[in-house]
């Protein structure tokens, strides 16, 4: 039995034996297919689209999102902001109009006073004695107010008489150079409020507003500052147009009581001539 188990495990390996050698071997191509052939390989195994394909961090998409615009449109942050702080930016902006007609207005103001005080100077330097002057300026007040004086005096003057006319017309003077200025200093009063204020009104709508963008903050419960940001700046331009208003309130002031000043000095320089004249008047009364 086992001679005959040998000899038929023989017999089959050298039947395997003979089957290789007689077989052919596999085919080698020499060319590279044609990519029209690829069209098979892809119907038996059909790629994925590119669109599934997994980025190779795993999370991040392809492209990146482009940050939005900032929005820096006053006139929208205004319209945006609270009405209270609404209410602080249209108080302000109503100052930073006074102050701009109160600037037209002293410039048109200064402009003919002063054109007319040196009127006044000049028709006095070419003339002797008390006459009229022409215009109606504080000098030519001065002027008629003295030719009053001395018409009112009689004949006979004495030194009683004298100090009393001396007295009468510095009085009335007094008066018109009191009156000339206060005057010219209308819409001062204004200015100096504004320039005082102002600064504190718009400092009242950036606390409101600051107050109002952390109220946000605690009803969004989130610290971004895309939610703080847009309060934050309209509180910041309530500050901004309180600015706008008082630094120009505060150089108008200063500027026109400098000119104020200069007025003052004008008048005052003719008003020592008039009285000059009026007390050679009155020597020349007396002596005669």
């Amino acid at each position: 039995m086992v001679r005959c188990a040998a000899a038929a495990l023989l017999l089959l390996l050298a039947t395997a034996a003979m089957a290789q050698e007689g077989a052919s071997p596999p085919a080698v191509m020499t060319e590279a297919p044609a990519l029209g052939d690829v069209g098979t390989a892809t119907e038996a195994a059909p790629l994925l689209p590119s669109a599934t394909v997994a980025d190779p961090a795993g999370a991040f998409p392809a492209e990146a999102a482009e940050p939005g615009e900032v929005d820096t449109d006053l006139l929208r942050l205004i319209r945006r902001a609270h009405p209270v702080v609404q209410a602080v930016m249209g108080l302000l902006a109503l100052a930073v109009l006074a102050v701009m007609t109160v600037f037209l207005f002293k410039i048109v103001e200064f402009t003919l006073a002063f054109a007319k005080v040196r009127r006044a100077s000049s028709a006095l330097a070419t003339t002797g004695g008390l006459v009229e002057l022409p215009g109606d300026c504080p000098l030519a007040r001065a002027a008629a107010a003295a030719l009053d004086e001395v018409s009112a005096l009689p004949h006979a003057l004495t030194a009683e008489l004298r100090a009393s006319a001396w007295e009468r017309l510095e009085l009335r003077l007094d008066r018109i150079e009191a009156g000339a200025v206060q005057r010219l200093r209308s819409g001062t009063g204004l200015l100096a409020s504004i320039g005082a204020v102002g600064p504190f009104v718009g400092l009242f709508g950036t606390v409101f507003g600051i107050m109002n963008s952390f109220l946000a903050i605690a009803a969004s419960k989130t610290t971004n500052l895309a939610v703080v940001a847009p309060g934050i700046a309209e509180a910041l331009l309530a500050t901004g147009i309180g600015l706008v208003a008082a630094i120009p309130a505060v150089l108008l002031y200063n500027a026109v009581m400098r000119r104020i000043g200069l007025f003052r000095h004008a008048l005052a320089d003719g008003r020592a001539e008039i009285l000059a004249r009026f007390s050679r008047q009155m020597d020349r009364r007396m002596g005669g």
